[in-house]
């Protein structure tokens, strides 16, 4: 038997999932899911007041990932 967890059944996540990919398309799903991430990290971050400095390094090595992609 599957667990629910209010209003979202196993059922419910995966139409969700299935409009997103409607929507958005595949190529765009795990920018959207990055951002996501990043969103819930700075807002965790704010409300215990701890520095950005784990978002800054995030988005230094994303930095330097794209410029060694480009260097190649």
């Amino acid at each position: 038997m599957l667990t629910t967890f209010g209003i979202l059944s196993p059922t419910t996540l995966v139409i969700v999932l299935i409009i997103a990919l409607i929507i958005f398309g595949p190529g765009k799903l795990p920018e959207l899911g990055k951002s996501l991430g990043r969103g819930i990290t700075e807002f965790k971050s704010a409300t215990n007041g701890e520095p950005e400095k784990s978002v800054r390094n995030e988005k230094m090595a994303e930095s330097q990932k794209q410029q060694s992609l480009k260097t190649e």
